[in-house]
């Protein structure tokens, strides 16, 4: 019998390098769409929650619901692309992200706001988990390291380069801060008519299961404990009854939503991934990568426009070490990926770098030189860049084709996951720790805290006396301080999950994992011998 001849082509759905850059140009439009959705509100929430009349609790759940309707619809979204037209799937994410905007940016009170967000997040969980999807179906994944370089550096730009665009709008007059939610409308609409024009996909045709009750639990577990980390020291002691029916009802919620997940025909979240030890140590790790990702951004514009009273435009800028780290990484790494089929060290050395980075920027006060800043920022984003797609690829490499979608809309859930709960913790520790440092810094003054407006609301630097605003700004950068330096246990959580993962190298087509294996045997067997494997490691 005639052996047949190994795959040669990088697609499984037989494209061109062409139709996959023209393809990924609105998947890339969309996926910057999504990141910028949580970003972009970064720098100005100051001025949003001080015209809307919000405190400290309103400007950590602009945020927050964004990214828990993220984390929470992710593996829904994920499932569905295992069931039916991506392709539709995709475009239905953009549809809802774009009405959510618009209501946003319509808002009246921080209530109507966060509700707004909370829509917008469910599209950008829908782009955020199929855009892996997609890029999964059409990409083997020794191809996806160069790819995903791509999507890594559009994510990069997205995630710190949306500070600075909300900068500029805030400080624009003819726009104002509505116009941090209507920015990303254009780039979603052109999304749509490129993905219609250039996304081309085979159609599964599947009876849709959805589970409903897994994903309801999932989201009350996590959303309980999240309430439950933001209020606590604030609204009632860290050791009380509430906290304790909260724990306890968010354990109880998830243990219930592990057993609806072993039960369930379609579970959102397969716990048989869970057997598979890359995916978990993957999980684990992407959770520390989301508090990294998500509180850099959020909290470095409060950092900048409070300690250091510069502009919301300015402060973007000066986050821009850390933008350039994340590209360098994302698109450098990539390539060199895709060139060596390797991927491990770039983990480990990704994490090793975030830890460092947490740890240095740990000592930020508001005095700090910004130079010495600067490097610090950029150690955080090379990490970053490094191990965000990177966890996405060696989970993709470990499952067959027909969970591409839940395989990978897991390490997204997990890592939107991590980011939620980063920035209400870190939130929380920022709001304890700055409330602590006014009141001992006016205390030296011979004031009291009561008296310098400070319980909750955002405080304008620029009207304060002088020696109340030297107070502030010390505050609010020694606060700073400690939540990156309370991040630091995360990187390292990262390092230790990504050295116990086992490294296999990515294979050249989208099909079994244990191809490669058959197909090089196949072609040792017909004659082709170790020539043939040793290209399909090292070309």
């Amino acid at each position: 019998m005639t052996q047949a001849p190994a795959p040669t082509r990088a697609t499984a759905v037989n494209m061109t390098h062409r139709q996959i850059l023209e393809a990924l140009s609105g998947l890339l439009l969309g996926m910057f769409v999504a990141i910028l959705s949580g970003t972009v509100v970064s720098n100005a929430l100051p001025r949003i929650i001080t015209e809307l009349h919000g405190g400290q609790s309103a400007y950590t759940w602009v945020v927050t619901s964004t990214l828990l309707a993220t984390t929470a619809t992710t593996p829904i979204w994920g499932k569905l692309a295992d069931l039916t037209s991506k392709k539709i799937l995709v475009q239905l994410a953009l549809a809802v992200f774009v009405l959510g905007s618009v209501l946003a940016g319509l808002s009246q009170s921080t209530g109507q706001l966060i509700g707004c967000r909370v829509i917008q997040g469910v599209g950008a969980g829908g782009l955020t988990a199929l855009a892996q999807v997609i890029m999964a179906t059409m990409i083997a994944p020794r191809e996806r390291g160069r790819y995903s370089g791509y999507l890594g550096a559009v994510m990069a730009v997205g995630t710190i380069g949306g500070p600075l665009i909300g900068g500029v709008i805030v400080d624009t007059d003819w726009l104002g801060w509505r116009w941090c939610f209507y920015v990303g409308v254009p780039f979603a609409i052109l999304a749509l008519i490129v993905l219609q024009k250039t996304l081309h996909l085979p159609v599964v045709r599947r009876q849709v299961k959805i589970d409903w009750w897994g994903a309801t639990l999932i989201t009350a577990a996590v959303s309980l404990l999240l309430i439950w980390i933001t209020l606590a020291g604030d609204k009632y002691d860290w050791i009380s009854w509430q906290t304790a029916v909260m724990v306890i009802g968010a354990l109880l919620l998830g243990a219930l939503a592990i057993r609806v997940e072993n039960r369930a025909a379609e579970p959102m979240i397969p716990p048989r991934l869970f057997r598979n030890r890359t995916i978990t140590l993957a999980v684990v790790a992407s959770i520390a990568v989301g508090v990294g990702m998500f509180g850099a951004s959020v909290f470095l514009g409060m950092y900048f426009q409070i300690s250091r009273g510069v502009s919301p435009t300015k402060s973007g800028l000066m986050t821009l070490p850390m933008i350039l780290g994340l590209l360098v990484a994302s698109t450098v790494v990539g390539r060199i990926i895709t060139n060596t089929g390797r991927w491990k060290r770039y983990l480990v050395a990704g994490s090793a770098l975030l830890t460092i980075g947490f740890a240095l920027m740990g000592t930020l006060r508001a005095d700090t030189p910004y130079w010495r800043l600067s490097i610090f920022m950029a150690l955080v984003g090379l990490g970053v860049g490094m191990t965000m797609q990177n966890l996405v690829l060696a989970v993709q490499n470990t499952v067959g084709v027909h969970e591409l979608g839940a395989a990978s809309s897991v390490v997204a859930f997990f890592r939107s996951l991590g980011g939620a709960i980063g920035v209400s913790a870190l939130g929380a520790v920022l709001g304890h720790k700055v409330k602590d440092y006014i009141a001992d810094g006016l205390a030296g003054l011979g004031i009291k805290a009561s008296s310098s407006g400070s319980g909750g609301t955002l405080p304008d630097v620029h009207t304060l006396p002088a020696p109340i605003r030297a107070v502030i700004e010390s505050a609010y950068g020694h606060g700073a301080g400690d939540i990156f330096l309370a991040a630091a246990p995360f990187g390292l959580i990262a390092l230790i999950a990504v050295s116990f993962i086992k490294e296999v190298p990515l294979r050249r087509h989208t099909g079994d994992p244990l191809a490669d294996e058959v197909e090089q045997e196949s072609t040792v067997a017909a004659g082709g011998g170790a020539a043939v494997v040793r290209t399909g490691i090292h070309d």
